[in-house]
């Protein structure tokens, strides 16, 4: 018979680059799980040998870290502990990113504007059923059924499109990539705006993180 989580020792590691995020979620668990043995780090690089050298049970993941993505250690961090039960909390936003992360191996995905309540089930549902599948990401997953590509938005970019995103991404402006593509920046602009509607998003900051977390440039 399964244990009441009050009764449950659990070993979680933080994983997040803010200490005061870190330190939040740990109060967390302590109340839901008063048992929990909880290790924390700040370092991406770290995480794989935590892992593999504490047992650890569940892991909370901020999505990036200053050293780079978290998505790209997901099959690290599985072939040392193939059991493991993997939240990233995080603030990138759960209608472009949530995919890419799930099919990537993590259990759930949850946002850090959540309210504290909704904190409080989605690790609970870690603990109890082994992930946590919000709205968002269950509609997510219904338009990826029908869609493939809507785990990449970058997919529904053309050629030139993304060729430009890529470049703003690389830091250049409107007439530095005219200028490189021999193209007009009236044509630049008219291209950066059929981008942006495509995406969703409302500036080069998130098209950035974008262009980080689905391409390799």
């Amino acid at each position: 018979m399964e244990l009441p989580i009050e009764d449950k020792e659990i070993i979680f590691l933080l994983a997040d680059d803010h200490s005061i995020v870190r330190q939040g979620i740990g109060i967390i668990i302590d109340e839901i799980v008063p048992n929990a043995v909880i290790y924390q780090t700040s370092s991406l690089q770290q995480i794989v040998e935590i892992v593999k050298s504490k047992g650890i049970e569940i892991a909370i993941i901020d999505a990036h870290f200053p050293e780079g993505n978290s998505l790209n250690f997901l099959s690290q961090i599985r072939s040392v502990n193939p059991d493991i039960k993997i939240l990233i909390f995080t603030g990138l936003e759960e209608e472009l990113h949530a995919l890419k992360f799930i099919k990537g191996g993590a259990n759930g995905y949850l946002s850090k504007l959540s309210e504290e309540e909704e904190i409080r089930q989605a690790i609970a549902s870690i603990v109890n059923k082994g992930e946590y599948i919000s709205a968002v990401s269950q509609n997510l997953l219904v338009q990826f059924a029908h869609d493939p590509n809507v785990i990449n938005p970058l997919s529904y970019l053309t050629k030139r499109e993304l060729q430009i995103a890529e470049l703003y991404a690389e830091g250049y402006g409107n007439l530095e990539i005219a200028n490189k593509l021999d193209i007009k920046q009236n044509t630049v602009s008219t291209i950066k705006k059929n981008i942006f509607d495509k995406l969703k998003i409302e500036n080069l900051v998130e098209l950035i993180d974008l262009i980080k977390t689905h391409h390799t440039i």
